[in-house]
């Protein structure tokens, strides 16, 4: 019985996947990867932060099989990467080479290097166009020919292309300004190695490097949901955004055979990624054990691979209030927050719920029934 049981359930997991695949082939025209990078940069973004892994084309063919599936591509993309040797381990990178190409303040209207809107839908009505319905290559080809003769129209007479991009280079940090006139609270430089989390088991309490990863490469949903839990009156955190930029920051590795980080002319260029960057000011009243009184800001931070603004926000908020020595909240409890913001380790465990627990409800069953009677009480269907 049990071999005719387990050959049954092969057939069966064999005829639900061959149609789950015919579902994907319905449509009888080939998904491009190349479409899917160039029409859904975000969605592939968003696979590649999540999955803690910069392979654009790799993240798109799992877009594309996954049909759509932001959590089922990021499973793929977290399997695929688990079999990749890592070969080597690059420099810190340091933002401050940042070549930005998006960089707002919240806090100051005037900030040094000034403030670049970049493309963002900040302003934008929210409005569907329903003319996209209809759109052609050669409209696509046309507006995009108008759009770029605007704006060279717009931009050309200040600077040229490579005099821009120098200028938005190594702009200056709004936070830098406010700790050189003693604004912002110091903290104790902590030297000690990163704890890779791809690596090593959650424990608590975890070491920033392990709280910033896990945060970066969080769903994005559940880290915005819970930073907004955490402003809305579920955390002590409400920041002002001193700073947001956008841009590509370099990567770089030791020469084989190098200990430790020599001369920066040294270093491997191994190319740019895409990051977005978050420094968030939390103006703090604090009273310590000690009796010292504290007045001043904290700066939450937060940086993620793409362009995803929401969700590097919601991770400066949650850096600051994963800080708290007084738990109040649920969104400082770093055990709550840590553990199910992890969209591969949330979805696995709710999907498991569909898998067959005849056993382990039975015996749920039985218990409940035996206890009803031992207690005079009877079910009722």
């Amino acid at each position: 019985m049990g071999y005719v049981a387990v050959t049954g359930g092969e057939e069966a997991i064999e005829a639900s996947l061959d149609l789950l695949e015919r579902a994907r082939l319905a449509s009888g025209r080939a998904l491009d990867v190349d479409l899917v990078l160039g029409c859904l940069p975000e969605l592939v973004d968003q696979v590649q932060s999540e999955g803690s892994l910069w392979a654009p084309e790799v993240a798109a063919v799992a877009v594309k099989q996954a049909r759509g599936s932001v959590e089922e591509a990021v499973f793929l993309m977290r399997a695929y990467r688990s079999t990749l040797e890592r070969l080597y381990v690059s420099r810190t990178i340091d933002t401050g080479e940042m070549r930005v190409d998006r960089r707002i303040s919240a806090a100051f209207k005037d900030i040094e290097g000034g403030q670049v809107l970049g493309a963002t839908r900040d302003y934008s009505h929210r409005l569907i166009e329903f003319d996209l319905a209809d759109e052609t290559d050669a409209a696509v080809r046309e507006r995009l020919r108008g759009l770029e003769a605007a704006l060279a129209a717009a931009g050309g007479s200040s600077c040229d292309g490579e005099e821009a991009a120098a200028l938005l280079a190594r702009v200056p940090r709004v936070s830098d300004y406010l700790r050189s006139i003693g604004m912002v609270r110091s903290w104790e430089r902590d030297d000690a190695a990163p704890v890779d989390v791809t690596k090593t088991p959650l424990s608590f309490p975890a070491p920033r490097s392990v709280i910033l990863q896990a945060l970066s490469r969080g769903l994005t949903q559940a880290v915005v949901a819970i930073g907004y839990a955490a402003i809305r009156g579920f955390g002590l955190s409400h920041p002002t955004v001193g700073e947001l930029r956008r841009g590509r920051v370099p990567v770089t590795i030791d020469a084989p055979g190098a200990e430790g980080a020599g001369d920066p002319e040294d270093a491997y260029y191994l190319g740019s990624i895409p990051v977005t960057e978050v420094e968030s000011l939390i103006v703090t009243d604090e009273q310590a054990e000690d009796g010292s009184h504290y007045s001043g800001i904290d700066v939450g931070y937060g940086l993620v691979m793409g362009g995803d603004e929401s969700k590097a926000i919601a991770m400066s908020v949650l850096d600051h209030s994963l800080r708290a020595d007084d738990v109040r909240y649920p969104t400082q409890d770093q055990e709550f927050v840590l553990y199910h913001i992890d969209g591969v380790e949330a979805t696995g465990f709710i999907s498991h719920l569909k898998l067959p627990h005849y056993v382990t409800f039975q015996s749920k069953l039985d218990s409940t029934v035996r206890s009803m009677r031992e207690k005079g009480g009877e079910g009722r269907a």
